[in-house]
């Protein structure tokens, strides 16, 4: 008897992927057998790093993980993660303001396809107060993002400024 993979698809912008992200999708790990990082252009973000480019990182991050797949997608998150057969929403959580966000989505995601589920992960401590977009503002002033992002997205948020 099989039984099916139990998929899990990680959406975001990931404009750079930080360790906090890394973080979730190696957490997710243990509760998936496979996790998609879904990258979305997102339109009211102005992006850093081009899809492709952001694409290739995360794939370098997890080069040798053959669990994590990344994947590029248009529309509605939900249609992504049917059309990729994942029955779960994975997203990691910082603190209140995220939650209220996140709650919203997951409540109208549920609307839009009943059977997706959203899991959420606490992000860790040293992680909280990391973000995509504090990152690049950090390193667009010439600031020290070491700890807070991959070795190699440190060297790429290094070339862009």
């Amino acid at each position: 008897m099989t039984s099916n993979p139990r998929v899990a698809f990680y959406p975001g912008s990931f404009d750079p992927i930080t360790n906090g992200h890394v973080d979730i999708i190696n957490r997710g790990l243990k509760i998936f057998d496979r996790v998609i990082v879904a990258l979305a252009q997102n339109v009211s973000k102005t992006a850093l790093f081009s899809l492709e480019e952001r694409k290739e990182m995360i794939e370098r991050v997890f080069t040798g993980e053959r669990n994590v797949d990344v994947v590029l997608f248009e529309g509605l998150m939900v249609n992504a993660a049917k059309a990729a057969g994942a029955p779960v929403v994975l997203r990691g959580l910082r603190g209140i303001t995220d939650f209220e966000y996140e709650f919203q989505l997951a409540t109208m995601n549920k609307r839009l396809l009943p059977e997706l589920e959203t899991v959420f992960l606490m992000t860790e401590r040293d992680n909280f107060h990391v973000s995509s977009k504090l990152v690049r503002e950090v390193a667009s002033l010439g600031g020290d993002v070491s700890g807070l992002v991959p070795a190699l997205v440190e060297e790429a948020l290094n070339v862009k400024f």
